[in-house]
């Protein structure tokens, strides 16, 4: 990577999200305490976005800022945010960019799109969470893992595993496919395998698709609604496997809670996927080829039982290391747009 003649002047840090409350990410909380001990990091308002001085504005899901209750003020968040790109372009402020998704999970509005286009092209560098994740040729990278929750949850009281426990948890949505999780589970025929489905959906048509897989079954538990940290933790901590069964699993935060809290997670098998079974232990990231099957599930909870030895190795993801990776290319980042770099 690129050094930076000045790496000893002080980093200045605009984040994309707001000050933290209750229901914010916890990944963002975390990257925002840890990042702060190195450098001086301010979250987003669109004051400090529009005239506040900083040599990086750092990117997590652009259209998230844009997100807005009507269509006027989704189109002035378009027009100001574009506004903003420009000005770091005159001001050679540098746009790191981490690219947590391949792409917005939903379909966005036109200006949404144009302007996310914009962000694209004005990005001075990408954090990706995985090696699959392609960036822009010539723009400067680093692979930074998704960082562990270690700190977050640790208050929090960890229940015994519930022998044959299939767990779903966190926010419901499309992307996920749980319906067809819970279709799937309906033809399992594992003795005391139970299936349980705890979060928010994103909509009340979520909602119903999932009602109607679970049909009468009684061995489904459905719980959907917002769970609290500590919610959280006792579901996920009940089940002897958690499955992610996303047809286009990327990047996922519910798998490292889930591995960080110590229970094996079932991921369909990809490229992503595969290096995380490399990385953390392929008794802890289960991997299945072809669509989910009752069969997939149950092979899941006959290999997710018992000792699995030590527990799954998180060394890359602790938040220290997260955190210098992210100053190192940040750094790199702003002498590029200053025209201070130096030949490798």
């Amino acid at each position: 990577m690129p050094a930076d003649p000045s790496d000893d002047a002080p980093l200045r840090v605009l984040e994309s999200f707001g000050e933290p409350r209750p229901t914010t990410n916890p990944y963002l909380v975390l990257l925002l305490r840890s990042l702060r001990r190195l450098a001086h990091v301010d979250t987003f308002t669109w004051r400090r976005a529009l005239t506040g001085r900083y040599d990086v504005l750092h990117l997590h899901w652009p259209e998230a800022v844009l997100a807005k209750s009507t269509p006027l003020r989704r189109a002035a968040a378009c027009a100001a945010l574009a506004f903003v790109l420009a000005r770091c372009r005159v001001t050679r402020t540098a746009i790191v960019r981490t690219a947590h998704n391949v792409a917005p999970h939903e379909r966005q509005p036109w200006a949404v799109r144009a302007v996310l286009r914009a962000c694209d092209r004005r990005t001075t560098a990408w954090v990706r969470l995985n090696d699959e994740t392609e960036t822009p040729a010539g723009a400067l990278v680093a692979t930074i893992p998704h960082g562990d929750y270690d700190d977050w949850y640790a208050e929090h009281a960890l229940p015994d595993v519930v022998t044959g426990r299939v767990v779903a948890a966190g926010l419901v949505r499309p992307y996920k496919a749980v319906p067809a999780l819970v279709e799937a589970f309906r033809g399992v025929r594992t003795s005391g395998a139970t299936l349980e489905v705890a979060g928010r959906p994103s909509s009340d048509a979520v909602e119903g698709e999932v009602r109607a897989a679970a049909g009468d079954d009684p061995r489904i538990v459905l719980e959907l609604r917002h769970l609290d940290d500590a919610e959280l933790v006792a579901a996920v901590g009940r089940s002897q496997v958690v499955a992610l069964t996303y047809p286009e699993l990327h990047n996922s935060g519910a798998m490292l809670l889930a591995l960080t809290l110590g229970r094996p997670v079932l991921v369909p098998a990809n490229a992503v996927t595969d290096a995380a079974a490399d990385e953390i232990g392929v008794d802890w990231v289960l991997r299945y080829d072809g669509p989910l099957t009752p069969r997939t599930l149950e092979d899941a909870l006959a290999r997710s039982a018992g000792s699995r030895g030590a527990g799954p190795d998180l060394s890359r993801r602790a938040w220290p290391v997260v955190a210098r990776a992210h100053v190192e290319l940040m750094r790199a980042a702003r002498a590029r747009v200053r025209g201070d770099e130096r030949p490798r």
